[in-house]
Order: C-alpha cells, then structure tokens, then sequence
C-alpha cells in the first residue's frame, strides 16, 4: 500500500493518477476542508476513464499534525510520498507553515519510523537550497537565513528527513523548480497563468527555474522504484526570466505580453501601498518583501545530479506552457 499527503494538491493529484492507472494500491490522506473535485479534474486530463480511475483511490480523512489519524493512514502501508505543504510567502502565514511543513514531516518521519516503512519521499522547494552567486545552484549550496518564510519552514523540514535518515529511514528528497501544471488555478504557477489571463501592465525581472508536473511525479516514482536513497535532488528542466515565461504565456492565451518593467523600486511603493490598504481595510496583504525579492532574483539552477543518475530527459518548459494554457482555456 502507497500513502500519498497532499493528494488535492498540484504534485499529489497528478501522483496519484500516475499510480492508480498502473493499478497500485493508493490510499490517500485529506483534511477535513479538503476537496476531491480538482483531483477529478486533473484526471480527467489524462483519461476519459476518469472516473473509474479515480474510484482506485483510498481516501482517508486525517491530518499530518493528527497522531491518531495518522495511526489510521499508515496501516499496511509501506511507502511514502509526502507532497503536503502550506506554500505562503507573508510571514502572517509563518506559525501555519511551521505547523504544517515542519511538525507535520516531523510527525510523518517518527511515524515512517514507527511503523518500519520501507521508502519515503518528500517533495521539498528550490526555495530550501541555498544561494550562489556567478555560478549554477546545486544540491552542494549551504543554506542561508532570507526573508522568505515558506523556504525557511521547507528547509526546517528537510532537516526532519535527514534526521529520519540518520535513524535509518530510508528517504528521499526532491525539490522541483516552480512547477508547471494543470488543475490548480487559484495556487502556484496556476495562479500566476490566471493573473496573466486577466492582463498584465509590468512584467518582473528575476529568473528561476521552471518544471513540468509530470516530470517531477516520473523522477519522483524513479527514485523510489530503484531505491535512491539518503540524497536530494534539484529538479529543473529549464532556467527562464520570468518575462519569458510570462510572455509564453500570453502567446498562448493570445494575449498581449506587457511592455512595462516592475523595478524594484516600483514595486516597494506597491508594497508601501498594500501595508496601508491592509491596515485600513482589514485585508490580507498582496505583496511581501519575500515576493518583491524573488521577483527581481536572477537564479540558475542546475539538474546535472538528477540527468546523470537517472539519465532523464526532461520536458521543454514551452511545451508544459502550451499544454497548461490549453488545459486553461477549457475551464
């Protein structure tokens, strides 16, 4: 039996597809709040028996941060994919995303422990590695404190891993680029193809590296299927500006790209502006210095690890763009 977290999630949804359509024993873990309907969805992409498909899955409602419920969910199980998160990039969100990313992989890792499970996957963030300047990032970058409070609770939890790994778990961990997919619109690259969708005057300036979906699950069921172990992976098809992937975009939306640059400067006004109107109006903030950062951020990622151990061929970023927006333009 497989136990998948985060199953309504990008990643996890598209996991489970993979799965159950070669017929393995999936038992799925949702909160209470959660929703299967994208899951549906998703499925629905890849199959007109999605249905049927979908039926395969062993739903269990549960919680990472629920001993007891996890007491439920491991049972007869023996392998792991852990792609639950709580991805934000305001520090208001920062006590939810040490509850969730980091006790709740340490509750995953002492019960995978526990209960002698025999491989755990975690899907980590490019946002956990550490920062190189004039050379490609690679699994080898030590970490250093930043303003970003996701890459901190997901670096916090990668410790957890490792500490499972020092007592004898066999683990590992992936941490994919921004991950391109359909399903998820209102989260993720999702949410940035819909904000796009609906116009854009000024494009960032930054650069990182961008994913197919697919990808990540084919390395993910890889590595557990020919027990890699004890090692993390970066996971990048491509580097792109941000402008390029915008810009691809539209093209494919046939929209028209922005002409406008977001300076830096420019957007600290914004933010500036946003810490008025949520202290005025009550509302959640938009902008965070976490978000202007990355915006303007120029990295290069490399995926040299995972080509040479698994000799994998990745995805074009332009063919991911070009699937999802058509997934997109459906809805």
């Amino acid at each position: 039996m497989i136990l998948v977290t985060g199953g309504t999630g990008l990643v996890g949804c598209h996991l489970l597809y993979s799965l159950v359509k070669e017929n393995k024993k999936v038992r799925a873990l949702h909160r209470e709040n959660s929703k299967t309907d994208s899951v549906r969805k998703v499925f629905s992409y890849y199959s007109k028996d999605y249905k049927k498909l979908f039926d395969k899955i062993e739903w269990i409602e549960g919680d990472i941060n629920d001993i007891t419920s996890l007491d439920i969910a491991f049972k007869n199980v023996n392998e792991i994919y852990h792609c639950a998160a709580f991805i934000s990039f305001s520090n208001q969100d920062l006590n939810a995303m040490k509850k969730i990313n980091v006790e709740g992989t340490a509750n995953m890792v002492n019960c995978s422990i526990d209960k002698n499970i025999s491989k755990f996957c975690y899907v980590s963030t490019i946002a956990a590695v550490g920062e190189r300047k004039n050379m490609a990032i690679d699994e080898e970058c030590k970490w250093k404190e930043n303003k970003n409070p996701y890459s901190k609770t997901k670096y916090d939890a990668e410790l957890e891993v490792w500490r499972g790994i020092s007592e004898g778990l066999n683990a590992v961990i992936v941490n994919p680029g921004v991950i391109i997919g359909s399903g998820f619109w209102k989260r993720g690259s999702g949410a940035f193809i819909t904000q796009i969708s609906r116009g854009m005057n000024y494009y960032p300036t930054g650069k990182t590296g961008f994913i197919c979906v697919k990808d990540v699950v084919k390395i993910m069921r890889e590595l557990m299927d020919k027990n890699i172990f004890s090692a993390r992976f970066l996971l990048v098809a491509e580097n792109w500006t941000q402008k390029d992937f915008i810009f691809s975009v539209c093209n494919n939306l046939n929209l028209k790209s922005p002409k406008n640059k977001a300076s830096k400067s420019l957007m600290t006004i914004g933010l500036i502006l946003d810490g008025a109107r949520s202290f005025f109006l009550n509302k959640r903030r938009r902008l965070s210095s976490a978000i202007i950062k990355s915006s303007h951020t120029k990295n290069e990622y490399s995926n040299n690890k995972i080509s040479t151990t698994l000799d994998y061929k990745f995805i074009g970023v332009e063919s991911s763009i070009k699937e999802t927006c058509k997934n997109f333009k459906a809805i």
